[in-house]
């Protein structure tokens, strides 16, 4: 089971108890509106989500999204990750925060580390992200843990563009 910290969270696998949470972070107009809206509107739709996402992807990548909970008083707080989608060739990390917990450096902190895992426990060349071009508070928060531009991608032919980051862990 993959455990995380820093000076501040801890990172851990998620688990279907966590499914009040996801319900909450999930439909966060700030979520709906930057990452999507997932359908997840009651307990069973959150257990399921977690249950087809961040758990299955464990079992088949060995790894996913992580839940950041603050080690000062074990609130979860939000999720940050790796996530391998179809659409991308590489594997790229995704992160989200329930806004009383934005511009605090819980999202810095959370991505940096997981960069860690990705270079030295999972041993990736390379990772990136995407994200909306309108959302500028986390493309600063990638900015900051290194990542640059790349280009203009649409993870489906019906789907958005989104602006895709990444960063090199390591010579190929």
């Amino acid at each position: 089971m993959t455990t995380l910290e820093t000076e501040r969270l801890i990172l851990r696998e998620f688990t279907v108890a966590d499914a009040e949470f996801i319900l909450k972070l999930l439909n966060e107009p700030s979520f709906i509106q930057n990452i999507g809206d997932r359908g997840v509107r009651s307990i069973l739709d959150a257990e399921g989500y977690l249950e087809r996402g961040p758990i299955a992807s464990y079992a088949k990548n060995g790894f996913g999204l992580l839940a950041v909970v603050s080690k000062e008083t074990d609130e979860m707080m939000g999720m940050c990750g790796l996530i391998k989608r179809e659409a991308l060739e590489d594997v790229d990390i995704g992160y989200a925060f329930l806004p009383q917990f934005w511009s605090r450096g819980f999202a810095v902190e959370a991505t940096r580390r997981v960069v860690e895992l990705a270079r030295e426990m999972l041993g990736l060349a390379r990772i990136v992200a995407i994200v909306d071009p309108k959302n500028s508070g986390s493309i600063r928060v990638l900015e900051q843990i290194g990542f640059t531009y790349e280009k203009m991608v649409r993870l489906s032919v019906d789907d958005v563009e989104l602006k895709l980051f990444a960063r090199q862990l390591r010579q190929e």
